[in-house]
């Protein structure tokens, strides 16, 4: 009995590590460039390249359109020779920031796989929600599944399955005072499945708001929903095969999965920024709306609309406070109140740690990108607040946050996040 409980015992240990070591995409011999754009040819030969392309040889993971910026591009191996020579052939600047993007990967991977083991058999609940590591989507939904068991001033709903029939559930938090028609706010994250930062914000977010006091007087103004994995096929995905998928799973043709979802929201939809190919990683949909993730959020958000007063929708990276129009470089006739709030929240962590973003319009301070969600909710919803909060890159390749910094990372963002919430607060009250 003694060797069976032994071995059962090494058995459990096991059990994550064999779970989490199925086949992955290899990046062996990817690279990833940092391009410095020194004029408005360099930002254009960059752009004409997201759009001829269509097997994912450049993958753009900081895709600028301001002369003097750096945009960051992952090029496949059998591409890498002609990217160089173009670039030298223009004059263009760049420097190789990873020369091997597997080592990178596995760095990661193996991490992930440690601190899982260590977890092993601890349940979810909001005294064990640590920001060591990061969390595979049922694990998500459990923890969310547990404050509402413990939490009588909190409700968690499902709101749509994902393509592959993963549970969507967003989570509400309230004070318990049962005014109907409150101000609320909606937050989400993951709508790009390799953005994990994101998400773990978003839990950090709910945790606070949960378990810190001084909470009350935002939850006294305002009710708080929260959906922190939008595309929870996606995001089980990258940990589970492929890190730096970013799209859904949905089938599109053959040898082509997902859409993007941040492309595929009925307002300006198809416009500039979306592709219509289906193997590209900004691939729009063959309509819009066509993914039931962009469904479930839409319909999340309508419930609350006519109460609504700030959408905010959470990516990485870059360091951005963003906010419509995606789709043109024209500015939104109330965009001031639109600025003022995202300078709050950026002044806010700026004061805080020092940590710098740039606020602006999306087309103006990042690039044209039709069919967000934030130009959705701003213009079809009416919610008069609506920010893209890009949050800090980290690790090597800016995706990678490394597990020892999300603590830090969540901590700071957060700062901006509820400087910004207490100012609608205030506001709309």
């Amino acid at each position: 009995m003694k060797i069976f409980n032994e071995k059962f015992s090494i058995l459990l240990l096991m059990m994550p590590i064999i779970a989490f070591c199925d086949s992955h995409r290899t990046y062996d011999g990817y690279k990833v460039y940092e391009v410095t754009l020194g004029t408005q040819n360099d930002v254009n030969f960059l752009k004409s390249l997201t759009e001829v392309d269509d097997d994912d040889s450049f993958d753009f993971w900081s895709l600028q359109s301001t002369v003097g910026s750096v945009s960051t591009v992952m090029v496949k191996p059998d591409r890498q020779n002609w990217f160089e020579k173009s670039l030298a052939n223009r004059n263009i600047q760049y420097r190789v920031s990873i020369m091997d993007l597997e080592n990178v990967i596995n760095e990661e991977r193996q991490y992930q796989l440690k601190m899982k083991s260590i977890h092993w058999g601890r349940s979810m609940n909001s005294d064990e929600m640590r920001f060591d590591r990061y969390y595979e989507h049922d694990e998500i939904n459990k923890y969310l599944d547990s404050l509402a068991s413990s939490h009588k001033n909190v409700e968690v709903k499902v709101i749509g399955k994902s393509y592959e029939g993963r549970d969507i559930k967003v989570i509400k938090i309230t004070n318990g005072d049962g005014i109907e028609k409150k101000n609320s706010i909606f937050i989400d994250a993951g709508i790009h499945a390799r953005e994990w930062i994101a998400p773990a914000t978003a839990l950090y977010v709910v945790q606070q708001l949960l378990n810190d006091e001084s909470m009350a007087k935002i939850l006294n103004i305002l009710d708080i929903v929260v959906n922190p994995v939008v595309n929870p096929d996606g995001y089980q995905y990258t940990h589970k095969k492929e890190r730096l998928w970013r799209k859904t799973r949905s089938k599109n043709i053959p040898g082509c999965v997902g859409t993007d979802g941040n492309r595929n929201f009925d307002f300006h939809w198809g416009e500039v920024g979306a592709s219509p190919i289906p193997c590209m990683e900004t691939y729009r949909g063959n309509k819009a709306f066509s993914e039931k993730e962009t469904q479930a959020l839409r319909d999340a958000v309508g419930e609350i609309k006519d109460t609504c007063k700030f959408y905010l929708t959470l990516h990485s990276y870059g360091n951005y406070m963003l906010y419509p129009w995606g789709y043109t470089s024209k500015l939104p006739d109330t965009w001031k109140d639109l600025d003022d709030i995202a300078q709050i929240g950026a002044s806010a962590i700026k004061n805080a740690t020092g940590t710098t973003y740039t606020v602006g319009s999306s087309t103006n301070v990042l690039y044209a990108a039709a069919g967000g969600s934030d130009d959705y909710m701003f213009a079809v919803f009416n919610v008069p607040i609506s920010i893209t909060m890009e949050l800090p890159g980290g690790g090597q390749n800016g995706f990678d946050m490394p597990a020892s910094k999300i603590d830090e990372t969540v901590h700071e963002s957060s700062i901006g996040i509820f400087a910004m919430i207490q100012a609608v607060g205030q506001k709309y009250n």
